[in-house]
């Protein structure tokens, strides 16, 4: 009994860590791959691997045309309209 007990206790406590190393390593992955999408060389892939892996917007990673582009396509799918539709887009360009 004793020995079943702790066999799931230490299951348990080892299910995070095997999630949280989960989680980065798709991070990991999915930059590395937008990271290949965009031909990002050196330095520059430097840093925008090191952005992507700290979970920072995309947005800093674009220009500001892309990020207006992006920005109206995410307020016309939201339908918004007026001070909504100004707000989102005010939001949404500062990244």
């Amino acid at each position: 009994m004793r020995t079943t007990l702790t066999a799931a206790l230490l299951l348990i406590l080892a299910v995070p860590t095997t999630y949280a190393a989960t989680a980065q390593q798709n991070r990991m992955k999915d930059c590395n791959v937008e990271a290949k999408a965009k031909t990002l060389q050196g330095d520059t892939r430097k840093t925008f691997m090191s952005a992507c892996l700290k979970g920072e917007t995309a947005a800093a990673s674009t220009t500001p045309q892309q990020r207006m582009k992006s920005c109206n396509k995410d307020a016309g799918t939201k339908s918004l309209k007026g001070d909504a539709r100004k707000a989102f887009m005010s939001s949404c360009l500062k990244g």
